[in-house]
């Protein structure tokens, strides 16, 4: 062995007795840790994410070393892609646009977003529409189907209405997709006390925070997955939602909190 690696017999038994320094064995401790944090992201998570995950624990480091310790283990963020996505025909009915890409809100259930996006499986099409609170940017209604129907709005709309109880009404604001536009849409609206507002026309921006909760689901969580079965699309999907995202996720815009938390938080509770 000492002559492989043309080293003093002497010096090689050293070496192999002596212990780790504290600062490896410091890092093996850390290690542990940030694994954990990257696996209950499913592997989105970066250093600067699992740096706050590693502080909220009590567990004091910095940034720069918990990058430095992924490299070493090649920990590294996962990312996908996402597709164009597909709109559908024109809205009979045009609505203001009542946000003018003002995405930050000061209570709950002041503006809501929403908008349709799909996933791809081996039996076809799935359609995903999601309801998203400006405030804490969480997913307050959600609704999956095989087909772009006004209904798939109506229904996450209903499940975001159920969920919130709004006091007050509530701006809804989407694109200018034909189901946005409908009659079925603006009637339903009128009598749930929301007020229909709608991005100009090809401006993606002014649907950014949607666009934005699609284009990370679809790079944190898809990541260019064909799904054999739409139920097994929709099992995922949910699973994402409502037991990472909504309750787990740290956002930027919150101050690298998840929606629950900043709203508890906000709310004393």
């Amino acid at each position: 062995m000492c002559r492989v690696l043309k080293v003093h017999r002497s010096g090689y038994y050293a070496w192999k007795l002596k212990p780790l320094s504290n600062r490896a064995i410091e890092d093996s401790a850390l290690l542990i840790e940030i694994k954990r944090s990257y696996e209950d992201s499913y592997g989105i998570y970066g250093s600067p994410r699992i740096h706050y995950d590693l502080r909220e624990a009590g567990i004091k480091c910095s940034e720069n070393r918990v990058a430095k310790i992924m490299r070493n283990a090649k920990l590294k963020s996962i990312r996908g892609y996402r597709k164009p996505r597909y709109k559908s025909g024109i809205p009979s009915v045009a609505s203001p646009n009542r946000l003018q890409q003002v995405f930050t809100v000061s209570q709950p259930d002041l503006a809501w977003v929403t908008d349709i996006t799909y996933i791809r499986t081996y039996q076809g099409w799935l359609y995903l529409a999601v309801v998203i609170d400006l405030y804490s940017r969480s997913v307050v209604g959600w609704s999956m189907k095989s087909t772009m129907a006004t209904e798939i709005v109506l229904d996450a709309l209903t499940m975001a209405v159920w969920r919130r109880k709004p006091k007050q009404s509530v701006i809804i604001h989407s694109d200018q997709g034909s189901q946005f536009g409908s009659d079925d849409f603006v009637r339903w609206c009128k009598d749930n006390r929301l007020e229909p507002s709608m991005s100009r026309r090809g401006n993606c921006y002014d649907n950014a925070v949607a666009e934005s909760f699609f284009s990370s689901l679809k790079k944190e969580h898809i990541k260019r997955k064909i799904y054999v079965s739409r139920e097994e699309a929709k099992s995922e999907i949910f699973e994402y939602i409502e037991v990472f995202y909504n309750r787990k996720r740290r956002h930027s815009h919150l101050n690298q909190m998840s929606p629950m938390m900043f709203e508890k938080l906000q709310n004393g509770n």
